[in-house]
């Protein structure tokens, strides 16, 4: 099979799996942090055994996350060799910024937050989720600037065959990178408000004896769908206005790219697959459908008994739980896909970003054993959110104290 096919449907699976887990990371933290605030600012006991709760539901899957960035990272500097020997210094500006920050900031203050449960003082742990929340944005950020120069370049001149960054600013403010960021943003609260009414939801099936640990968590989860759903949209509206022409499918600007680019850089197919539009008709579907839970949602939120009661109601968040999910891989699809066969847009072809002497048999090597860790990272995500998320409030080990030690008779006081 053509390698470049098998490095591209290669670099689709990582990356669609890894934002799986970075979206539901960034909504799940600012509602832990949020949690925690309103725990440390009243001293409510129930918030404070929410924080517990979502928060080791936060770091287990911020945990799986992580690996699954480090092995997409591997298998950009294995596949896509070529696109950094020529854009390196301007692509690589951003990610590195991001791994300054997730890998010595972010994690660094995580596991003081982690471990500094009844060790450090109250108001100092909350700075320190929020932190761990704030720079997980500032992360976030990062790789949408190095994602938006790849969709829109800016900033830069080639010399001698190579990009050489000449404007922080631009790059810092593309616009494909900023309103990006924010829809980013408010689609994982929205991936997070589904997750913790869906996970409340199936409590409140089982008959749960914590009716009000599991409504307040229902309630923050539903006002979090409400507040977030028409943001989601409005940024990914005002995105269009920078779409790339030939990926609007058509019309005299479509024809125009075309001509230019055929004319700079010879015959090619320069108009996206259709798996493009299909990837922005089910993004569009999946909004559609969350904004009539949203709605739901609105009518049933001054109504406090039914949240605890409407079992119907409680089997429809828990399998709405995948929409969020759903709708951000297709408009990742429609995005990066539409690009093609762009690898930097109008600036270095896919083709040309492909690692030399990458052959067919070391290609589907790679391929399979990438699909394969990924999904058992996948499987073992789920499994563990599934396994926690059941124990309910009363398992959960985040900040627990450490079981005392049986004293022995030899050891006893003797009296």
């Amino acid at each position: 099979m053509d390698p470049l096919v098998l490095a591209r449907v290669q670099f689709a699976l990582t990356a669609a799996t890894h934002f799986l887990f970075v979206a539901l990371t960034l909504g799940l933290a600012t509602l832990v942090a949020l949690t925690q605030t309103r725990s440390v600012v009243s001293g409510s006991a129930v918030h404070a055994r929410m924080t517990r709760f979502w928060g080791q539901l936060y770091v287990v899957n911020y945990a799986v996350g992580i690996v699954t960035g480090l092995v997409m990272e591997f298998q950009i500097g294995l596949n896509w060799s070529g696109m950094s020997r020529v854009t390196g210094s301007v692509f690589g500006a951003p990610l590195a910024l991001e791994t300054i920050v997730a890998f010595f900031v972010e994690s660094t203050f995580l596991g003081l937050w982690i471990f500094g449960w009844d060790r450090l003082n109250r108001w100092v742990h909350l700075v320190l989720i929020w932190v761990v929340t704030l720079t997980a944005y500032l992360s976030a950020y990062f790789v949408l600037v190095a994602n938006g120069w790849l969709q829109r370049p800016v900033g830069f001149e080639m010399v001698d065959g190579a990009a050489r960054l000449t404007d922080v600013g631009a790059l810092l403010s593309n616009p494909t990178a900023v309103l990006a960021f924010f829809h980013v943003l408010f689609g994982g609260l929205l991936t997070a408000g589904f997750f913790m009414a869906g996970v409340s939801g199936f409590h409140f099936l089982r008959r749960t004896v914590e009716v009000e640990f599991f409504r307040r968590s229902m309630r923050i989860g539903l006002v979090t769908v409400v507040v977030s759903v028409i943001p989601v949209v409005a940024f990914g509206g005002m995105q269009f206005e920078y779409v790339q022409p030939t990926k609007r499918g058509g019309g005299d600007g479509a024809a125009a790219a075309v001509a230019d680019f055929s004319a700079r850089f010879g015959p090619d197919v320069y108009m996206p697959p259709r798996g493009a539009q299909v990837g922005l008709g089910l993004m569009v579907s999946m909004w559609f459908l969350m904004v009539v839970l949203a709605l739901v949602a609105l009518v049933k939120l001054p109504f406090g008994r039914w949240l605890v009661r409407g079992r119907v109601f409680h089997v429809v968040m828990i399998l709405a739980v995948p929409l969020p999910y759903v709708a951000m891989v297709s408009g990742w699809v429609f995005r990066e896909v539409g690009r093609q066969p762009w690898m930097v847009y109008g600036v270095v072809k896919t083709r040309d970003a492909l690692s030399p002497g990458v052959g067919s048999a070391a290609m589907t090597v790679s391929f399979v054993v990438f699909t394969v860790l990924f999904a058992v990272l996948f499987g073992v995500n789920v499994w563990l959110l599934a396994r926690f998320a059941r124990r309910g409030p009363e398992g959960a080990q985040l900040g627990a104290s450490p079981p005392a030690e049986p004293v022995s008779p030899a050891m006893s006081p003797t009296f």
